[in-house]
């Protein structure tokens, strides 16, 4: 049973360059996700595009902090 990946396409936008620090085993999901990526995607993207568009996508999901946010 083939499950979607909750991250879609990648948008091109302006990068802004940060430096981050992954567990070796953070890093081994990120490039296995990478590979799944392009699997449904139908085209390779570098592991390290993946990570801003993950934690937007995780943000976003996060109810407590949109909520908190609109109080701002």
């Amino acid at each position: 049973m083939s499950r979607k990946l909750k991250l879609g396409a990648v948008l091109e936008e302006k990068p802004v360059r940060m430096t981050v620090e992954l567990t070796a085993e953070t890093h081994r999901l990120l490039l296995a996700y990478a590979e799944a990526h392009a699997r449904e995607n139908g085209h390779a993207i570098e592991p390290a595009r993946l990570v801003g568009p993950i934690v937007a996508r995780f943000i976003a999901s996060d109810r407590g902090f949109v909520r908190g946010r609109g109080r701002a």
